[in-house]
């Protein structure tokens, strides 16, 4: 099934930065994470837990910095000069760590992504960095595989992308039925590799084959 990536609010397309809110002030954010320390049936004024609200909100800014930039202008440089290429790219095994947003704890994993050039390609590293900037948003899984495939296809109008993720919800292992080590694949096609089954078998070949594994 297709993930279609929409705006709640606008039902504009959420692959560019952020929304436009007001975020509240340092001090406000701290005070919520002592109202969740409270919550939790600690003291927030406990010496242990005096420095936790600062450490708390710094360590949001890294973890969510993928709304301050635009996943579209990663991919706005790109090359011309193919030599002809026309097959498959391939980026595989991209870790990455995102924040569930139904309990705001961690999911973790790999991120394979693939396309198949037209005329022009984008350096390997940009694709890498699309995906840490949806990575670092709240997320599901399913969402943040559907924003990769629609980025690639909006700005490098391949003949087809793939993108297959692969992760472990802390959700699912530290809370609620607690199955530890349970993998979630997630797989979003396009184009030629939507349309063509012996593509998504040799992007899944190309994807589970060992380095080394391929004779040239």
């Amino acid at each position: 099934m297709d993930v279609k990536v929409k705006n709640a609010t606008s039902g504009q397309s959420q692959l560019g930065k952020g929304p436009e809110i007001k975020r509240p002030s340092e001090e406000e954010a701290k005070e919520a994470v002592r109202t969740l320390i409270r919550w939790a049936g600690d003291d927030p004024a406990r010496e242990g837990l005096l420095d936790t609200p600062k450490r708390v909100i710094k360590a949001y800014r890294e973890f969510y910095n993928g709304y301050e930039a635009c996943p579209l202008d990663a991919l706005s440089r790109t090359f011309d000069e193919v030599g002809g290429y026309d097959d498959i790219v391939l980026l595989r095994d991209i870790e990455f760590s995102s924040h569930c947003e139904h309990h705001m704890v961690p999911f973790v994993g790999k991120a394979h992504v693939a396309y198949l050039p037209t005329n022009k390609v984008v350096g390997i590293s940009k694709l890498a960095r699309v995906v840490d900037i949806f990575a670092k948003r709240l997320q599901t899984q399913e969402t943040m595989t559907a924003q990769i495939a629609q980025a690639i296809e909006e700005k490098l109008e391949p003949r087809g992308a793939a993108v297959f993720i692969e992760a472990v919800h802390m959700c699912m292992s530290t809370r609620g039925v607690r199955k530890r080590n349970v993998s979630t694949l997630t797989t979003q096609f396009t184009g030629e590799f939507k349309n063509n089954t012996a593509l998504q078998v040799r992007f899944m070949e190309m994807v589970r084959t060992p380095v080394g594994g391929y004779s040239f």
